[in-house]
């Protein structure tokens, strides 16, 4: 795959945790034979965008992100969300754009990868992007483990939501709206990545459980890349049984 044709230079962070509360351990479980950090460290290298860098507090997790073919940066383990631990990771690392992979996606795809950063080469000003697709199912847009996203003329996000949004009044306009699931991959100019954790936290962040809306209330614009791209984050034992069966499938 080639890099986007831009002067920016790129580096993957890869933020992964040993604790989970409905998954203890997993970016070390076993996924078609290899831990599932691999299979991610894997999938960041293939994007030839520029160093991958794990950022973890657990020397297990350090070890086998080494012989996968990433870097490693160890961080605090207090961190409340993946971006802040990348801020510790990335603030002595001379780069223009982060892209934040989530550890326990071990099925993303390079290219969803490569086109989360596009919006940048064309909006200098620009200090967030993320990715969204439509939804394929009509269970998943009443499923608050879904995240949709409604999005401006610009394609910048409105909001986030674990709700059904938007929400059509007349059950007949559900065909004639455009309905998005967020796709969990960031990228941050660095310098916001490390101004992110100095905001204060909102009600509505703290409501949904979603951190993106933090950036939003305080008026930054998130622009948002719409594609078929096709992503399994794995939160449970279950989770990890069915990416299992979409790699041999």
């Amino acid at each position: 795959m080639s890099n986007p044709a831009s002067t920016l230079t790129y580096a993957i962070g890869i933020p992964a945790r040993f604790e989970s509360t409905r998954f203890p351990g997993k970016p070390l479980a076993l996924l078609a034979g290899k831990p599932m950090i691999t299979h991610v460290v894997e999938r960041a290298l293939q994007t030839q965008l520029g160093r991958v860098i794990v950022a973890t507090d657990h020397q297990g997790i350090a070890d086998v992100a080494i012989e996968a073919g990433a870097e490693v940066a160890m961080t605090r383990s207090d961190h409340q969300s993946g971006t802040e631990r990348l801020a510790e990771a990335f603030a002595d690392i001379d780069v223009d754009i982060v892209i934040n992979v989530q550890g326990d996606e071990p099925l993303i795809d390079p290219q969803a990868i490569q086109s989360v950063v596009q919006p940048f080469i064309h909006q200098p000003d620009l200090h967030m992007a993320t990715l969204a697709h439509p939804i394929r199912q009509a269970a998943d847009f009443d499923d608050p483990n879904v995240v949709k996203v409604v999005c401006n003329a610009r394609g910048h996000a409105m909001y986030f939501s674990r709700a059904s949004i938007p929400y059509p009044r007349q059950h007949d306009d559900m065909q004639a709206i455009d309905m998005l699931q967020h796709v969990g991959l960031y990228a941050y100019r660095k310098s916001f990545l490390l101004h992110y954790s100095s905001l204060e936290a909102c009600r509505t962040e703290q409501l949904e459980q979603l951190e993106q809306l933090r950036v939003l209330h305080h008026g930054y614009p998130i622009a948002v890349t719409v594609g078929d791209f096709h992503c399994l984050g794995v939160d449970t034992p279950q989770d990890l049984q069915r990416a299992a069966t979409l790699l041999i499938a």
